[in-house]
């Protein structure tokens, strides 16, 4: 992931600040000139948070004052787009809020789509739907939805997402299953990849909470689907298969299966951290018809009580004709990342077809590469 300075960074600052003076060239600009100074510790959303407050400082008034004063931003200034726009749209977005009246709800809406091309408005547009969920779905799936640009109907999946990384969540969405799947079921056909990419993400996000309504979601697309509905509906489930979850595997076609499964068989018997673990396995249909198999493996990892927790990878697809045998084989890094600490002690390695897991094969992490 960017560091934060790459994104938001002084120079940032200096081309909000010259974007808003030409909109309002007699403005002091005292907050956003004295942000140069400030940004410096800050994480990224704290970075946004920071210029969104001075902004609002800045340009002190109504809402009307506001947005006249980042249209005019818009259209004048040649350099009033990128990361620059995650500040200005949580200033309009706020501004709309405080004011709370229906005009400045709607044209904040109207003028977050508008900007959203130059950075997405994913994140402001969270403020609108805490303020007022039913109204900015409303505009969300009868304009954003249908919308020509392929920005503003990306922009309809992606700020409604439950769990959309950097944003605040919308309780009112988590609070409401099913308050968001119209806005999926208007743009699951897009003909952009880029806004189906979102709406299999938004579909995991759901699946975090509402697995069921998920799978009922993903059936129903799949019973009148186009081209890319398999493709979208696999990516959107993909957090349920790891699951092992029966609806999500059977709507994929992953019955279950008669297998004889030899292994997983590692390659040596302890891995120092920071090295790599390669294991093997045959996988034999001893049904009497095809078997389209989902084969992930897991790793179960040591944690600092000794209990041990699993992580489930992605092995692969296929599908064996009764009698067919197939062996899959991985390499397993144990590369010291940052989102995942590592214990010495023993470990485990399994596999999972179709949601059921084999037997598990045992190996010591060791804490050097001393054997």
């Amino acid at each position: 992931m960017p560091f934060a300075d790459e994104l938001i960074s002084r120079h940032t600052v200096q081309s909000l600040t010259q974007a808003i003076r030409t909109a309002v060239p007699d403005a002091d600009l005292t907050a956003l000139r004295a942000a140069v100074r400030q940004i410096g510790p800050l994480p990224l959303r704290q970075r946004a948070d920071l210029l969104r407050d001075a902004l609002l400082t800045d340009v002190p008034g109504d809402y009307a004052t506001l947005a006249h004063t980042v249209r005019t931003a818009r259209d004048k200034a040649p350099d009033f787009t990128g990361w620059l726009i995650w500040p200005v749209t949580g200033a309009v977005a706020t501004r709309a809020v405080q004011e709370d009246g229906t005009a400045a709800f709607d044209d904040a809406m109207a003028l977050l789509a508008s900007l959203t091309g130059r950075l997405s408005s994913e994140f402001a547009i969270r403020t609108l739907l805490r303020h007022d969920l039913d109204r900015a779905l409303g505009t969300i799936v009868g304009a954003w939805a249908g919308s020509a640009d392929a920005d503003v109907r990306r922009l309809a999946s992606e700020g409604t997402r439950p769990y959309l990384p950097w944003a605040v969540r919308v309780p009112q969405i988590l609070a409401r299953p099913g308050a968001t799947v119209p806005v999926l079921d208007a743009l699951y056909r897009d003909e952009s990849g880029y806004v189906r990419r979102s709406v299999a993400n938004h579909l995991n996000d759901l699946s975090r909470d509402h697995p069921d309504l998920v799978v009922d979601t993903a059936r129903r697309w799949l019973g009148t689907p186009t081209a890319t509905t398999e493709r979208l509906v696999r990516h959107g489930l993909r957090t349920l298969i790891k699951r092992g979850h029966p609806g999500a595997l059977e709507v994929l076609g992953y019955a279950p299966a008669v297998l004889d499964i030899g292994g997983p068989r590692l390659d040596r018997d302890s891995v120092p951290l920071g090295g790599r673990i390669r294991f093997t396995a045959s996988i034999r249909n001893t049904g009497d018809s095809p078997a389209r198999l989902a084969v992930d493996y897991i790793v179960h990892h040591r944690k600092a009580n000794g209990t041990r927790t699993g992580k489930t990878f992605k092995l692969t697809t296929r599908t064996l004709a009764p009698d067919e045998r197939i062996e899959v084989t991985r390499e397993h890094s144990f590369r010291p990342i940052t989102t995942r600490r590592y214990y010495p002690g023993t470990h485990a390695i399994s596999l999972q077809i179709n949601g059921i897991e084999s037997d598990r094969t045992e190996f010591e992490l060791t804490p050097t590469d001393t054997p």
